[in-house]
C-alpha cells in the first residue's frame, strides 16, 4: 500500500471509509451518507418491514399520518446511542494523518466539533468535551462514532443492556431516508440529507416540508410550537452552519468546490427549506415565541372572565399547567385551559407593567406585522410598550423564532459536476430491480460502487478495503481482550463469547471486528477476521493467514494453526494473507 499513487491512496480511504462510517470519513467524503442509504435500501430487513401488520393498510393513510405511523415504528425499536464504549476511541492526530494530504486541521477545525468548531454554543457553554464524556481522557482522544449500517443498529438488541436496536444521529438520519423510500413510496428525489458540524438530520420536501431529527418527525407546524422538543430540534439549524447536503442527485459541501448535486435539485432544496423555516406572525406564532422565551413570560399574562368580571393569571403559570391537560394557552382551547384552574391562582387586576396577551392578540388580528418590515417591527414595539423587559431585544429574538435562515453551502460558488449516471430507482421497484440497478451502474455512478463497500458486499468489491478497516479502526475489541495474553485464550474467550451467527444474512456480506464483539455473534471467517486483527495490534510483525477450508475459517499464525471454526461466508477469495 505504501506505493499507492495519491489519487490510489485517497480511493483506498474513501473505500475502507464507506465501510467503517465514522463520522470524521462522512465529513471528507460527503457522498458515502447516501451510499450508506442506498446500503440500507438494499437491506432484506428493510424489506421485511412491509409485511409487519403494523402498515397493514398503511396507503389508506394520508402523507404525514403514513410518516407518523413509520416515526412511532422506529421509535419502538431503536434507540438513540452515542456512547463512547460502543466503537471506541481514537486520537485527533491519527485521524489527521489518515486524511492530511485530503484537508488541514484549519479547515477541519471550522466545521467539526472535535477539531475546535465552537458553532452552537449550547454545546461550548456546557463543555462539548464534559459533555460527551471525553474529559476523562486526554484533550487529543477523540470517539469514532461510526455510523451504523440496519444490520448493526437492529443488532444492538443483542448487545447487553439493550433491549431494542440502537444508532447515533447520522445512523437514524440514513434509516429513515431509506425506510421512507421502501416503506412509504417517497421518491428518493424528495429527500434531502444534511450534516452539520454536531448533528445529522434529513429534509423531506412534501406538503410543507418535514425534518427527521433522530428518531422524530418535526413538521412545520412542530417547528414553530416553541415546545421543548421542537427547541432541540431546531438548535443544530439555527445554530450552525449546513456542512453539507446529500440527495440522490450528488453532493454539495461547504468546504469543496466542486459540487456533484444537481442545480435545479440544490436551489429547489435551498427555497423548500427556506419557506419551512419561516412562518407568518400570528396570535398563535406569538404564544409559541413566549412558550420557549421564559425571559418575557412574567411580563405577561392571560385574562379569563368569570361570573362577568375579568381575571388574571400570569402567563408562565398558564404554560405549566399545559403539561397536565390537552388544551393549550395558544390555540383556541385556552378558555378550556383556564376552566381548570382554580380561581384563587387568578388576579383581579393585571400586574404593572404587565402585557395582557389577549389584547397583543387582537392587536396582531387587527394589524398584521410583517417581520421583514421595520416599520411593522417598530409599530409591534411601540405597542407592547413596557419597562418589564428588554423590548428590542425580546423583539429580535421573536423575529429570529419566526424566520431561521439556514446557513447552506453557497451553491454561486461551486463548480457542478455530474455525479455519474443517474440512480432511476423509483418507487414501485422490487428489492432485486434496485439491487440489480445498484450493480448496473458501479461503475458508473460514485454512490453505487460506495453502496456496495458500505452493504459489505465481499463477492464483488476488494478485500483490501475491509481488512484496512478490520486491522485500523476496531479498538473495542483490542481494548476489551487485552488480559487475555496467549493465543490459546484469546481464541477460548472468542469462541466461547461469540454465536456462529452473522448480523448480514447473505454468505458474501461480512460484519467488521467490533461489530462481532459487541454483538456477540460472528460467522466463523468473520471471527477469524477479529482475532486476526488483534493479533496483528499486538504486533504488526506477526505473519497471519485466513484460509476457508471445507466449510471452516482457519486462522494460521506463523504457519500454525490455532484457529478453526465453522463458516457460511463464500466470498471472492479462500485465501487472506495479512
Amino acid at each position: 500500500m505504501n506505493n499507492l499513487s495519491s489519487n490510489q491512496q485517497r480511493e483506498l480511504e474513501k473505500k475502507s471509509s464507506a465501510i467503517s462510517l465514522s463520522d470524521m470519513e462522512m465529513f471528507i467524503f460527503p457522498d458515502l451518507i447516501f451510499s450508506l442509504v442506498l446500503a440500507n435500501i438494499m437491506s432484506p430487513i428493510l424489506w421485511r418491514w412491509r409485511e409487519d401488520p403494523w402498515f397493514t393498510e398503511f396507503n389508506k393513510r394520508g402523507t404525514v399520518a403514513r410518516i407518523n405511523r413509520l416515526k412511532q415504528y422506529i421509535m419502538d425499536h431503536y434507540t438513540f446511542n452515542l456512547d463512547l464504549e460502543t466503537w471506541g476511541l481514537t486520537t485527533q492526530e491519527k485521524e489527521l494523518a489518515r486524511f492530511n494530504s485530503f484537508i488541514d486541521r484549519e479547515t477541519l477545525s471550522k466545521s467539526n466539533a472535535l477539531f475546535g468548531y465552537e458553532g452552537d454554543k449550547y454545546y461550548f457553554d456546557i463543555d462539548i468535551r464534559r459533555h460527551f464524556g471525553l474529559d476523562q481522557y486526554n484533550t487529543n482522544v477523540i470517539p469514532y462514532w461510526k455510523t451504523e449500517t440496519l444490520e448493526a443498529m437492529t443488532a444492538f438488541s443483542k448487545k447487553p443492556g439493550y433491549s431494542t436496536g440502537a444508532g447515533e444521529c447520522v445512523s437514524l438520519a440514513a434509516l429513515y431516508a431509506a425506510a421512507l423510500f421502501v416503506v412509504l413510496d417517497i421518491p428518493l428525489e424528495q429527500i434531502y440529507l444534511m450534516a452539520t458540524p454536531l448533528h445529522s438530520q434529513n429534509f423531506v420536501a412534501i406538503d410543507e416540508g418535514i425534518i427527521t431529527n433522530n428518531r422524530r418527525i418535526v413538521t412545520k407546524n412542530m417547528w414553530f410550537n416553541g415546545t421543548e422538543l421542537s427547541a432541540q430540534a431546531r438548535r443544530a439549524i439555527e445554530h450552525e452552519r449546513i456542512t453539507f447536503v446529500t440527495h440522490s442527485t450528488g453532493w454539495i459541501h461547504t468546504i469543496y468546490d466542486t459540487a456533484t448535486i444537481s442545480e435545479e435539485a440544490i436551489k429547489g432544496f435551498t427555497t423548500k427549506i427556506t419557506n419551512y423555516l419561516s412562518t407568518n406572525l400570528t396570535p398563535e406564532i406569538l404564544g409559541n415565541f413566549l412558550r420557549q422565551y421564559p425571559q418575557a413570560q412574567h411580563c405577561f399574562v392571560v385574562k379569563h372572565v368569570i361570573n362577568g368580571h375579568s381575571h388574571y393569571l400570569p402567563l408562565s403559570r398558564a404554560f405549566a399547567y399545559e403539561k397536565d391537560t390537552p388544551f393549550k394557552v395558544t390555540d383556541n382551547t385556552r378558555p378550556q385551559l383556564l376552566a381548570t384552574i382554580d380561581q384563587e391562582e387568578m388576579h383581579s387586576a393585571s400586574c404593572n407593567q404587565c402585557i395582557v396577551l389577549d389584547d397583543l392578540e387582537s392587536y396582531l388580528k387587527q394589524y398584521p406585522v410583517d417581520i421583514n418590515s421595520a416599520e411593522d417591527i417598530a409599530r409591534l414595539e411601540q405597542r407592547m410598550c413596557t419597562k418589564c423587559f428588554d423590548i428590542k431585544q425580546t423583539l429580535q429574538h421573536l423575529i429570529s423564532f419566526c424566520k431561521t435562515i439556514p446557513r447552506l453551502p453557497n451553491y454561486a460558488e461551486k463548480t457542478f459536476v455530474s455525479q455519474g449516471t443517474p440512480l432511476n430507482i423509483v418507487p414501485g421497484m422490487s428489492r432485486d430491480e434496485i439491487i440489480h440497478r445498484i450493480y448496473e451502474i458501479k461503475d458508473t455512478n460514485e454512490y453505487c460502487k460506495m453502496a456496495l463497500y458500505a452493504w459489505r458486499d465481499l463477492k464483488s468489491t476488494e478485500l483490501a478495503p475491509f481488512m484496512k478497516a478490520a486491522l485500523e479502526r476496531n479498538p473495542v475489541c483490542f481494548e476489551a481482550t487485552k488480559h487475555l495474553t496467549t493465543d490459546a485464550e484469546l481464541c477460548a474467550e472468542i469462541a466461547t463469547r461469540t454465536s456462529n451467527e452473522s448480523i448480514y444474512e447473505e454468505s458474501f456480506r461480512l460484519a467488521q471486528p467490533d461489530e462481532v464483539w459487541n454483538y456477540h455473534c460472528g460467522d466463523g471467517l468473520e471471527q477469524a477476521i477479529m482475532l486476526a486483527a488483534i493479533l496483528k495490534q499486538r504486533s504488526s510483525e506477526t505473519s497471519l493467514k485466513i484460509t476457508i477450508e471445507n466449510n471452516s475459517a482457519c486462522l494460521y499464525k506463523e504457519g500454525i494453526k490455532i484457529f478453526n471454526y465453522p463458516t457460511q461466508k463464500t466470498i471472492s477469495t479462500n485465501l487472506i494473507e495479512i
